[in-house]
Order: structure tokens, then C-alpha cells, then sequence
């Protein structure tokens, strides 16, 4: 990443005029018509009232997996990916935050320890906007530009009909957008825009290449290097699904969530892991029910994507590091990529597990939360077994269901047409499907579950409910759990005792309703109808009063980890 002295310079003596009080104001710069920061100039950075008791929600959490069975060599091939992954941080802050280096470097500044928890909150939410708080500012009044970096700031309506517009190649999953010269909207491709970073990134996965001894992993890495500066990752991600090595790495730009204004741009990141071939050999049956699970979605069949591939293989692993997009904020416990429909058409898509991630969750969250807000006679129903596979089937369930669609006549992705409202509308639709996927697998007699499955699920579901939304429904999978909980509530699935102040979920309702809630969101979907995307997210993605209640009652427990390592970490 790359500093400019001269704002830079200007920012710190700002803080020193000022004594680095939080009652005075910074001033950062004056020429607002040239400089992309003017944004930062002459604001206030007084902290929020409760900034420390929303900085101890996330609870440090060391990751230490067993690496005792690697040999040296797979050692420096871990070194060299760890390394690679840094640069996706430093790029991912780029995307996400204008301006990201020089208002750290006004963080760092001030001193005094009444600003550690404001330089601990940035780092956590890899900016000054709070991603469980609706991206509302914790420190400053800066507004959170929707389309994050990714975007000139102020766009005209025009300019955003110009964007939408896909002849114009604005909207490509690759490219930031930017005005030339003079003031025309131009799109410059990650390679490009990112060249200092990608290239060395590039060569520390052809280092770590010509180290390795495992040739899957050795012909991702160079393709991956080389997709780096081509923007072409089709390839690699092909070969991403074929790989088959105990030392593992997921590394590019994958994810859309960051961007808000359209759910266009691909935000890069990075995942480090080590394989447990045994925990994924057990689960590797369970791909060869996809075509199966297919053919049953509660949809017409005109809608079914029933040529979609089916080799999807499935990972159980442990993280050793983690960068980028999904170390902002809340962590993830699980992922299914890659996201490209061509090789989702051709292979399918792989569902990586992090399991030391997962346990961790469940042990300091999920079962502290259930002891709370979940009905006594139920807290025997919740494992950690049922957690685990709701978080399979879930990322199973990214590859169900429509994708490539074809709307008034022209052959698109779905993706493209619920634009922004896309990442929370499937993260609802993998939730539910994962439910839907257990049961009907077991109503069918396939014997993969004991017959307490039902119950199991469904209370260590309720509990996940209330982990997920407390994440905010300013964020895509917290709204998506808020929208579940409404829906089945309304369905009555869920209720709630005002003499105990706890939730119950009845499970013979629920496995009617979500099969439902299924259908619907796949409806929209299939018909790549924006409008109905919208008003469903409307109608049920709220924090309802109820649910606001029950989350008051959670205080003191952990909102979501926050992930170090020793290991690769000073």
C-alpha cells in the first residue's frame, strides 16, 4: 500500500494543532477539488459513548492448529502463503475504505490509552464504520459511501444508471471504477490498479509453487499467480477445485458484499488452512445428493438448474490465517466458492469448513446465547454435531438453486439482476435450504442422521438465529437471519413466553414453514425479480421489537471472535 507524504504530513500536524483532544476537530486538508481525501477534512473524531463495550463483543480468540504433522517443506510453503495473504488485507482496506491508510495513520497518532479502543475498533471493522451497526460511524460523522472504494465518491443519478448499464463495462466483477481526466466514469482493472501489490503477491505464490511437493497445489498457484495479472481467474479456479493437498489456500478477489451500492465488485481476501482428510472423506457422500437434492426443490421445473456440476468436494478444515475481506468484523466459519457460474456449470463449487473457527463460536457463543434465550426443555437439543452440518448443508446450498437465469429474453445471473439486495437474500436462502436439506434427506430414508435429527436441528437452528443477527442488519447475514426469524415467527414456528422471557420452536411447524420460506426466496430468485428482492427485505429482513428485546438480554456474552495468530503474528 502506498502512503502520500504530503496529506499524511498535513493530517499528524492537524493533530498536534489540535492536542489531540477528542473535542477538537482535525484538520486534514483544504484542497478538497484535488485531493480524493477531502472527506477526512475538518471533522470531529469524537468516539461514540459505548465504543468500548462494542469493542469487547469480540472476543480475542488465539488460533493455534495442530501443524505437528507438516514437514519443513510444507512449513515455508505456509510462510510464503501467510505472506501472499497480507497483501490481501492491505488491498481488501483499499476496496473497502477511502482514504484508509491516512486515517489510521491519524488513529496512531493520538495518544493516550482513551484511544485504544477506537484503534482496536478500526482494526476490526478495517475502517470507521461500524459493520454490525448498519455501517454507522464510531469514531468522526463520516457517511459510509455504498459503494464502499470500488466507486468515484458523489455519483449522479445518471452516472449510477451509466454503471448499471452493462454495455457501458462498468460493472465488470474485476475493476475499480474511476473518473479520467476529464471526469468520465473509466473502469481500471484490479491488475492494474492494484499492480504493486498483485505483482508481488504473484511471486510469493510462484515461491511457495516451487516449493511445494503436491502438484495440485503447485498448478493452482501458478495459474492463480498468473490470474493476478491477467484478471482472467476462470482457470485457476478450476483447478482451485481439484485441489487436493493437506496444506490448502483460498486467495483472490471472491466476495460482493462490500459493495452496497450495486453488489458488483469483488473484494479480495484469503484462507489459509490445513486439511483433515479423514472428517472430509466422512462427508464426501453427501455431494453425490446434490443432483438429487436438485430435482426436488420445492420450485417449478422450468426453474431447477439441473446442469449444474456436481463434483463439489468438500473440505474439513482448520485455519491457520486469515486476510482480507473475511477478517472484517464478524468471522466466517464456513465458505462455498468459487462464485463464477461457469465453474459451477462445469465442477460445482467446494465447501470448506473451518472447524477450529466453528468450535469456537459454538463453545463461547452459540451455547451461552441458547442458555439465555432458548426454552429450557430444549437446551438438551442443541449440539455441536447439528451446528456443524447446518453449516454444511448451508454452504452446500450455494450451490442449489437458480444462477444463470433468463429474464425478457437476454440470459443473465441472478446476481446481476437483484444487484445489492443478491448477498442477503442468499444468504437467507442457504439457511433455510440448509435446514430443508436435512430434512427431506432424512424424510427420504437416506440414514445419514440419527432420528433425534429433528429436534437437534432445529433448537441448535433457534440458537443460531440470535448469534447470527446480533452481527446487524446493516450486514448481509445478519439481515438474512433477521429475515428468517420474522418469517417463521409470522408462520408460527417460532414463539415466544413472556412469563420466562425465552423462545421455543415447534418442529413440526418449522420443517413446513421453511420448506416455504425456501420456495419463496427461490421464486424470486429464478425470476431474477428485483422489486419483489426488495420488498421481501422490506417485509421481513427488520429488527423486529421482539427480536430487539431479546438481544438486550445478551449482554455480556460475545458478540463474534476475533482471530489472532500467534504464529505469523508479532
Amino acid at each position: 500500500m502506498r502512503f502520500r507524504p504530503l496529506i499524511l504530513t498535513m493530517m499528524l500536524v492537524g493533530v498536534a494543532l489540535t492536542g489531540c483532544t477528542a473535542s477538537k476537530e482535525v484538520p486534514v486538508n483544504t484542497d478538497a477539488d484535488k485531493d480524493p481525501c477531502h472527506w477526512l477534512e475538518t471533522r470531529d473524531l469524537k468516539p461514540i459513548e459505548d465504543l468500548s463495550e462494542r469493542v469487547e463483543a469480540y472476543v480475542v480468540t488465539e488460533l493455534r492448529p495442530d501443524l505437528n504433522h507438516l514437514d519443513s517443506t510444507q512449513r515455508q510453503v505456509l510462510e510464503k502463503l501467510v505472506q501472499a495473504s497480507k497483501i490481501m488485507t492491505e488491498i481488501f482496506e483499499i476496496q473497502a475504505t477511502p482514504c484508509y491508510q491516512e486515517l489510521k495513520a491519524v488513529l496512531a497518532a493520538l495518544p493516550g490509552s482513551e484511544w485504544a479502543d477506537a484503534r482496536r475498533y478500526f482494526e476490526i471493522n478495517m475502517g470507521p464504520w461500524d459493520r454490525r451497526f448498519e455501517r454507522q460511524p464510531f469514531i468522526g460523522n463520516w457517511e459510509h459511501p455504498e459503494g464502499a472504494n470500488y466507486y468515484p465518491a458523489h455519483l449522479t443519478e445518471e452516472e449510477k444508471a451509466e454503471i448499471a448499464d452493462p454495455a457501458n463495462g462498468l460493472d465488470g466483477l474485476f475493476t475499480m471504477v474511476r473518473r479520467d481526466p476529464n471526469g468520465k466514469l473509466v473502469a481500471q482493472p484490479y491488475s492494474e490498479f492494484f499492480a504493486v501489490q498483485l505483482q508481488e503477491a504473484a511471486q510469493l505464490l510462484r515461491e511457495a509453487a516451487e516449493l511445494t511437493e503436491n502438484e495440485s497445489l503447485r498448478r493452482f498457484l501458478s495459474s492463480r499467480a498468473d490470474a493476478f495479472l491477467s484478471d482472467d481467474y476462470f482457470e485457476s479456479d478450476m483447478l482451485w477445485m481439484d485441489l487436493d493437498s493437506t496444506v490448502e489456500v483460498t486467495i483472490g478477489p471472491y466476495e460482493t458484499y462490500e459493495d452496497d451500492l450495486f453488489g458488483y465488485k469483488a473484494s479480495f481476501e484469503s484462507f489459509v488452512t490445513v486439511t483433515d482428510p479423514i472428517e472430509s472423506r466422512r462427508l464426501a457422500k453427501f455431494k453425490d445428493e446434490l443432483p438429487w437434492l436438485e430435482k426436488n426443490l420445492p420450485i417449478p421445473d422450468e426453474h431447477k438448474n439441473l446442469n449444474r456440476g456436481s463434483e463439489s468436494p468438500i473440505r474439513v478444515v482448520d485455519e491457520v490465517y486469515s486476510a482480507g475481506d473475511t477478517r472484517a468484523a464478524v468471522q466466517t466459519i464456513a465458505f462455498n466458492l468459487p462464485n463464477d457460474e461457469r465453474v459451477r456449470e462445469a465442477k460445482g463449487s467446494k465447501k470448506v469448513l473451518l472447524r477450529n473457527v466453528m468450535q469456537a463460536k459454538f463453545d463461547q457463543i452459540l451455547m451461552p446465547i441458547a442458555e439465555v434465550l432458548v426454552a429450557e426443555d430444549q437446551l438438551g437439543d442443541l449440539t455441536a454435531e447439528s451446528f456443524f452440518l447446518h453449516t454444511l448443508w448451508h454452504e452446500m446450498s450455494h450451490g442449489l438453486g437458480p444462477g444463470k437465469i433468463v429474464k425478457d429474453g437476454r440470459n443473465t445471473e441472478v446476481r446481476l439482476e437483484l444487484k445489492e439486495t443478491y448477498s442477503t437474500l442468499e444468504e437467507a436462502k442457504a439457511d433455510a435450504m440448509g435446514e430443508w436439506d436435512i430434512f427431506v434427506l432424512q424424510r427420504a430414508g437416506r440414514g445419514y442422521f440419527p432420528d433425534e435429527i429433528y429436534r437437534q436441528q432445529s433448537a441448535t437452528y433457534l440458537a443460531g438465529l440470535f448469534r447470527s443477527v446480533r452481527f446487524g442488519i446493516g450486514e448481509a447475514h445478519g439481515r438474512a437471519n433477521a429475515i428468517q426469524f420474522n418469517y417463521l415467527m409470522e408462520k408460527g414456528a417460532l414463539s415466544y413466553s413472556e412469563q420466562t422471557g425465552r423462545f421455543s420452536i415447534d418442529t413440526d411447524v418449522f420443517e413446513h414453514a421453511i420448506g416455504e420460506l425456501v420456495a419463496d426466496i427461490l421464486m424470486i430468485q429464478a425470476e431474477g425479480d428485483y422489486a419483489a428482492s426488495v420488498a421481501f427485505i422490506e417485509r421481513y429482513g427488520q429488527m423486529s421489537p421482539v427480536l430487539a428485546d431479546a438481544l438486550t438480554k445478551l449482554v455480556g456474552i460475545p458478540v463474534d471472535v476475533q482471530p489472532v495468530f500467534p504464529r505469523f503474528e508479532s
